[in-house]
């Protein structure tokens, strides 16, 4: 995986590159957003500056964004490559027109904006192109037209205890919104809990609709499936993990523990069992779990510090990677990692399918045991309704590992019949080869002998 280019942040006093966005027409510049995440430790002189770059020219930005405060998320209108949209530090929504300058064109007021810094933004699919939504540890959700951006058009408080109270809100840290989808949201935490959510429910209370819990730190990647929307992958703590809206209490599959912390992961957007995640150890894994699910593909050391944020081209065929010291590192992905490779998708299929049927037949396993608890704690003889309430797990695990395999076998078989097939059509080639020497020999010989007798 070879590196295409770097973009170092110019200034003296370095900071993060905290997020990278690609240009929607045609990928050709990338925006970046830098700042100190340390709380209260940012150095004297920061600059709040963050850039555009273009790729064909990486030694100095294109264009150069100013921020009231250092920006955290920096993303690009879908619908007009022009306007971006900007979370601030100290919890501002600005938004830019890069024909009209480096200098915010709309700005969200301080006492109607985010209190602590915004760490997801997301533009909506909507008919004017100027509707987005943002994300931050305040534990608020807002929603916002560019058009009027002085205060939110709509709060959503991550009380999962649905009351609607500040105080007992979770941090939201990361975003996840499907436009075919386009009333569900999903938001991942500071406490590593995924929130889903329903933004056309009736009362503030019922948009928060379920929870995730699995992570044992905050959740600084949350993605859906770009083939497969119900199932989504989760970065946090020191691992990653694959989730189905099916089955709330688990998720479905995870990598291994790592030893350096997970920072970021996103999936390929052009294969359905392929994802990406970054190291603070400056690794950047792939994982291919039709491939290997217990290690990942590929492992690439990027650089020596802190690998902070991704973000994958919408081919699949670059990488964007910024680190700690705010270096944009842009990696050319190999063919076989960023083409969808033949029957892909019923296998991944198959195996999201698999993974969710083993983890509801846990699930029901533990509601079983939790049952007979109850039951032993009440004084009751649960011995009746526990026989009645079980599950044969053995025989439903082996069908599922039964249907699993078979369809593994299936495809070795026609990689096998067609291996065969393809053996069979080149030495048919071969022999027809070796008769048309052979007759030409003959035919040789024939004129040789021709030649020799007397006239």
């Amino acid at each position: 995986m070879p590196s295409c280019s770097l973009a170092r942040d110019p200034q003296d006093i370095k900071r993060a590159a905290t997020h990278v966005s690609w240009h929607p027409d045609g990928n050709r510049k990338l925006a970046v957003a830098y700042s100190c995440l340390n709380f209260q430790r940012a150095p004297a002189g920061m600059s709040h500056e963050s850039y555009i770059w273009e790729l064909e020219n990486p030694n100095r930005p294109e264009i150069v964004l100013k921020p009231p405060s250092p920006l955290v998320t920096l993303e690009y209108n879908p619908k007009d490559s022009h306007v971006l949209l900007g979370g601030c530090y100290n919890g501002q929504i600005a938004c830019w027109d890069t024909r009209k300058g480096s200098l915010v064109a709309e700005l969200s007021t301080i006492e109607f904006s985010h209190r602590d810094p915004v760490y997801g933004t997301i533009w909506l699919q909507s008919k004017t192109g100027t509707e987005c939504f943002s994300a931050s540890t305040d534990g608020q959700v807002m929603w916002w037209d560019i058009r009027k951006i002085s205060e939110p058009t709509e709060v959503v408080v991550m009380d999962i205890t649905r009351k609607e109270l500040l105080e007992n809100a979770l941090g939201a840290i990361s975003l996840e919104f499907e436009s075919t989808l386009p009333t569900k949201f999903m938001v991942g935490t500071e406490q590593g809990i995924v929130v889903s959510c329903n933004r056309k429910a009736k009362t503030s209370a019922e948009k928060i609709v379920c929870t995730f819990s699995g992570h044992h730190g905050p959740i600084y990647a949350l993605q859906r499936n770009p083939f497969y929307p119900k199932n989504f992958l989760t970065v946090g703590d020191w691992t990653a993990r694959i989730w189905s809206e099916d089955s709330r209490e688990s998720s479905i599959m995870w990598t291994k523990y790592h030893m350096a912390y997970l920072t970021d992961g996103a999936w390929s957007p052009v294969r359905p069992a392929v994802f990406f995640t970054t190291k603070m150890d400056g690794t950047l894994d792939i994982w291919d779990f039709v491939f290997k699910q217990c290690d990942p593909a590929l492992s690439l050391k990027v650089c020596d510090e802190a690998l902070f944020c991704l973000r994958v081209q919408d081919t699949g065929c670059l990488i964007a990677c910024g680190s700690q010291l705010g270096t944009t590192t842009l990696l050319e992905v190999s063919s076989g990692l960023s083409t969808l490779q033949r029957n892909e998708r019923n296998i991944a299929s198959s195996m999201f399918e698999r993974e969710t049927r083993r983890e509801k037949i846990l699930e029901a396993r533990h509601r079983e045991m939790r049952l007979k608890e109850k039951g032993r704690a009440e004084g009751k003889d649960d011995d009746q309704p526990a026989d009645e309430l079980a599950v044969d797990l053995q025989d439903l695990v082996a069908k599922a590992e039964e249907e699993f395999f078979s369809v593994v076998f299936q495809e070795l078989k026609k990689k096998e019949t067609e291996a065969m097939e393809k053996k069979s059509k080149l030495q048919r080639r071969g022999s027809d080869m070796e008769d048309e020497e052979e007759e030409r020999e003959r035919g040789s010989e024939e004129e040789v002998d021709e030649e020799e007798l007397p006239t």
